[in-house]
């Protein structure tokens, strides 16, 4: 499901972030903005980058809560970020609840 939200097709599909996103999605952006599900719902979802995903690793938090952590490279942007996700179960599916990303220092 992270790589899922990494391909282009999917950045900019309002439909796809509406199933992805818990209602009460929360995101510290690399940026150093603060974005909700509404802000990721709209003509040009998040925007498309060139990314890959690496040093992928899952931890459970409980039974219907996980922490996924990982590193993306941002071709597009020549950054590299740690990335953090909170996923939760909820409505027979997973959801993606909290994410955030910071920046690796080069």
């Amino acid at each position: 499901m992270e790589r899922s939200h990494l391909k282009p097709d999917n950045r900019i599909s309002s439909d796809f972030f509406e199933e992805l996103l818990a209602d009460d999605f929360i995101e510290f952006g690399s940026s150093g903005g603060v974005s909700y599900k509404k802000d990721c719902i709209g003509e040009d979802g998040v925007g498309v980058r060139d990314l890959s995903l690496n040093d992928f690793e899952i931890s459970l938090l409980s039974s219907d809560v996980v922490l996924a952590t990982y590193r993306v490279k941002d071709k597009t942007r020549q950054q590299d970020t740690l990335r953090s996700t909170i996923w939760k179960f909820r409505d027979g599916r997973w959801q993606m609840f909290f994410h955030q990303g910071t920046i690796v220092k080069p």
